[in-house]
C-alpha cells in the first residue's frame, strides 16, 4: 500500500506499552511503515492545538491524521492505522463492526484513564 497517503500518529510516547505497540507496528508494517510519522503528544501540543485538537484529549485517545484528511481518534484511528498492515487488516475490519466498536471504545477509554491515573498523569 505504498500509494496510501502518509499518516501522522499522535500517541503517548511516555507510555511503555504505547512505545512497544509502535515498535511492533513498525516491524509488521515493513515498507508501509515509512509512510507513518510518529508524534509524541507531549512534544506536539501546539501542533495539535493548531489542528483543533486539545492535547489532553490526544493523551486520552490515539489520534491519526491522514494527509489531506481529517484527524481520526480512538477506534477509528486504530482502524486507519491497522488497514495499512496486511496482517492487521482482518483485525481492523473486526474492531470496526457496528456492534463491537462501541464496546471496544468503552473498554479502551477506561483502560487509558486507569493507566494515566495510576501514573499520575490523568488530565
Amino acid at each position: 500500500m505504498h500509494d496510501s497517503p502518509p499518516l501522522r500518529v499522535y500517541y503517548d510516547g511516555i507510555c511503555p506499552g504505547c512505545r512497544r505497540d509502535r515498535a511492533r507496528y513498525e516491524r509488521w508494517a515493513g515498507e508501509a511503515g515509512k509512510q507513518v510519522a510518529w508524534c509524541d503528544v507531549t512534544e506536539h501540543q501546539q501542533e495539535l492545538r493548531d489542528k483543533g485538537v486539545d492535547p489532553r484529549a490526544a493523551l486520552l485517545s490515539l489520534h491519526v491524521e491522514e494527509e489531506g484528511g481529517p484527524i481520526r481518534e480512538g477506534i477509528d484511528a486504530y482502524i486507519l492505522l491497522m488497514r495499512r498492515v496486511p496482517r492487521l487488516r482482518p483485525l481492523a475490519w473486526l474492531i470496526g463492526l457496528p456492534g463491537l466498536k462501541p464496546a471496544l471504545r468503552w473498554l479502551y477509554d477506561g483502560w487509558v484513564r486507569r493507566r494515566l491515573a495510576r501514573e499520575g498523569r490523568l488530565p
